[in-house]
C-alpha cells in the first residue's frame, strides 16, 4: 500500500481529518530528519513509514473510546507509535495521551514534534519511576508479551486494557504464557498485514 492509499484509509475508513492528515505529514517528515542522525526507528523503513508505522499505529482509534474522561499510556512509544499517531487521532480535552521512553533522545524528539503540530500529549521518562493509572495501555515493539503483562501489572495501578501491537510470532508468545488469574484476552487481524495481530488483554487488580 502506498501513501496515497494509505492517507485515504486513514480519511475515509479510520476518520482522520484533513487537518490531522496535515500533521501526520509533518510528523512523517521530521521523523525521516531526525533519523538521520539518531536511530529512532530501523533505515530499512524509512521508505515506508504511512503504512509500515502511521497506518500500524492508525488502526488502533477503532478500540480506543475518545469520547471518556480518560487516559491513554503508550508504553515504550520510541518515536512516537502509536502515542503520537492516535493524540493526533484525538479531539477530546478530557482524554489524555501519555507517553513513555526511558531515551532522552526520543522524548526529544517527541517534544519537538509536540510543538510543530500543536497537539497535545504528556511525555515521560522511564515507567518504572512513575505511577501509572491510565485504563487505556498501548505498545507496540515494546517487549516481549509476557514481560509487557508483568510490567502492566506491577506498574499500572487500576483496572486496565492492554491493546499490544503484534508481530507474525505472536501466536508463539502466547502459548509460551502461564494461565494468569483474571486474565482475558482476544486478537484481532491487523490491518497492514494479515499475519500479525492486535491482542486485547483485561487485567483486574
Amino acid at each position: 500500500m502506498d501513501k496515497e492509499e494509505v492517507k485515504v484509509e486513514l480519511k475515509k475508513i479510520l476518520n482522520f481529518s484533513p487537518i490531522d492528515l496535515d500533521k501526520l505529514k509533518i510528523f512523517h517528515d521530521e521523523l525521516l530528519k531526525f533519523n538521520k542522525k539518531y536511530n529512532l526507528i530501523s533505515k530499512s523503513t524509512e521508505n515506508d513509514i504511512w503504512h509500515r508505522h502511521i497506518l500500524d499505529s492508525a488502526q488502533l482509534v477503532n478500540y480506543i473510546n475518545f469520547n471518556e474522561n480518560n487516559s491513554l499510556a503508550d508504553m515504550g512509544t520510541g518515536a512516537g507509535f502509536p502515542g503520537v499517531v492516535l493524540a493526533i487521532f484525538n479531539k477530546n480535552p478530557t482524554f489524555h495521551v501519555k507517553l513513555y521512553d526511558k531515551s532522552s533522545v526520543k522524548c526529544d524528539f517527541l517534544e519537538s514534534i509536540r510543538s510543530k503540530i500543536d497537539v497535545e500529549y504528556d511525555i515521560f521518562g522511564d515507567y518504572k519511576n512513575e505511577e501509572i493509572t491510565s485504563y487505556y495501555v498501548v505498545s507496540r515493539a515494546f517487549k516481549k508479551l509476557g514481560e509487557i503483562i508483568r510490567i502492566s501489572r506491577e506498574i499500572i495501578k487500576v483496572n486496565h486494557k492492554l491493546i499490544i501491537l503484534k508481530g507474525r510470532n505472536v501466536q508463539n508468545e502466547i502459548n509460551k504464557l502461564k494461565p494468569l488469574e483474571n486474565f482475558i484476552y482476544k486478537t484481532e487481524k491487523s490491518i497492514t498485514d494479515t499475519e500479525s495481530k492486535i491482542m486485547f488483554i483485561e487485567i483486574k487488580k
